[in-house]
């Protein structure tokens, strides 16, 4: 029997990380969200984590196969340069908005603690306190970045999982029944309502693939590790949301800014309660921090390759893009002002479906390459034809995500692809000089030709 390269992973390890990556954050105001819907919610639950799960295995198979990295490498097989760029552009876009919920979460959580009610206007400053404060942490570079974030993932992680496992003892099922459909939603309309906000849950899954030199022999346990982890992450998601529905009434969830604080009051007490908060601060400012520099690295990435203007792939002696960051933030600064709602909530909710809008545009395109990524990588005919297959499963449901998401979001959402194909088509002579060089040379060919025969 060989043994384990000590410089590889074992699957439990990567399956664990995958999981841990796919968590972040994005857990902690769905309490709130499904509580507009009612526990009918779980439904909307068990579609998303098969849909993300198909997601997830195409991502995987694209990972394995294919010579070019990223969402926008995958697109590039079938959309070449003009869908390595949609790709890279709309995630970007979708990254900003994301942050700025996660940012928001921070300032629901905080005023919560606290005990103070903020205005409106005064969220929109607080949350742009805690991107440019965050946002300022990374300048000295991902050593410092990684060490807190690593850090505030616990944060976040062990409540959780703790709710998930003693949090039975207080469920009532009576208190769940009467929350079942609260206020009376026709059922396609009750499931569908919550979809985006369970998929916002899930994003971050196509990372599950970056990871895959990491463990031996991948091509079995790769695929493994993802279905392992975004099952185990369904579960622990289901689990903690419903119990949650079973001990706080309804009428109160809905309206918390902090629904696992104010859990684990009525589980023990006020302290405890408080305590569980502020560890989901940590955890909030800790995944803004993380993710501030991961969307400045997209941003780089993408200048880099020519996508994006030269100044977002300056960097400062620690490796940090500072001038890339600056300009986000500022982007994001003048989103948050965009965005002030009445509450807090339907702020967040606003930022959360622009989010998944702009994510599912580079799933899309990832999925519909899978095809001639399989082709490309000459893979067995009949495993070409499953994963493909998998990866249509995962687009179909990354439509109805999209439809059910609402016309207000996908309407703005539209609006920022459509300028990104405008972008792209002041970009594309750069890509594409030498085919016009040849197109040239064919035409005057050609012209020299019908000048012959006149």
């Amino acid at each position: 029997m060989s043994e384990q390269n000590p410089k590889k992973m074992s699957v439990t390890q990567l399956t664990l990380l995958t999981a841990i990556n796919m968590m972040g954050s994005g857990i902690v105001m769905l309490p709130t969200k499904l509580a507009e819907i009612g526990t009918i919610s779980i439904l909307s639950w068990v579609i998303t984590a098969f849909g993300s799960l198909c997601l997830a295995y195409a991502f995987a198979k694209c990972g394995m196969f294919s010579k070019r990295p990223g969402m926008g490498g995958y697109a590039e097989y079938a959309f070449g340069k003009a869908g390595n760029f949609l790709a890279n552009y709309t995630y970007g876009i979708s990254l900003l908005f994301a942050n700025i919920a996660i940012a928001l979460t921070c300032v629901g959580y905080g005023s919560e603690l606290l005990g103070i009610s903020l205005s409106p206007i005064h969220v929109c400053l607080s949350t742009i306190v805690v991107l440019w404060l965050c946002t300022s942490a990374n300048f000295m570079g991902a050593s410092i970045t990684g060490k807190f974030s690593s850090l505030a993932v616990w944060c976040v992680v062990l409540p959780v999982l703790l709710l998930s496992v003693i949090g039975w003892f207080w469920f009532n099922p009576t208190l769940y029944v009467e929350s079942w459909n609260p206020h009376h939603h026709p059922f396609f309309s009750a499931v569908g309502a919550s979809i985006s906000m369970t998929l916002w849950a899930f994003l971050g899954l196509e990372s599950a693939c970056a990871n895959s030199d990491a463990v031996e022999n991948p091509q079995k346990n790769v695929p493994i590790v993802v279905m392992a982890a975004t099952i185990g992450v369904a579960i622990i998601y289901i689990a903690s949301t419903n119990i949650i529905a079973g001990i706080v009434p309804n009428t109160e969830l809905v309206a918390s800014n902090a629904p696992f604080g104010l859990t684990f009051s009525l589980m023990f007490n006020s302290t405890v309660g408080k305590f569980v908060t502020f560890l989901l601060i940590l955890s909030c400012a800790g995944s803004t921090l993380g993710w501030q520099f991961t969307i400045a690295k997209v941003f780089q990435q993408s200048a880099a390759e020519g996508f994006f203007p030269k100044c977002f792939a300056k960097v400062n002696r620690w490796g940090a893009p500072v001038l890339g960051m600056i300009i986000i933030v500022a982007i994001q600064t003048c989103f948050c002002f965009m965005t002030i709602s009445p509450e807090l909530f339907n702020q967040f909710n606003r930022l959360v479906d622009l989010a998944v809008v702009t994510n599912i545009m580079p799933y899309l395109l990832s999925m519909a390459a899978v095809g001639v990524i399989m082709k490309a990588a000459n893979v067995e005919p009949a495993k070409a034809k499953l994963y493909t297959f998998v990866a249509l499963i995962g687009a179909l449901y990354s439509f109805y995500a999209l439809f059910s998401t609402g016309i207000t979001e996908v309407f703005y959402g539209s609006l920022a692809t459509f300028f990104g194909w405008t972008l792209w088509g002041l970009l594309a002579t750069r890509f594409v000089s030498d085919k016009i060089k040849l197109s040239q040379q064919i035409f005057k060919g050609l012209s020299a030709r019908q000048s012959f025969f006149i």
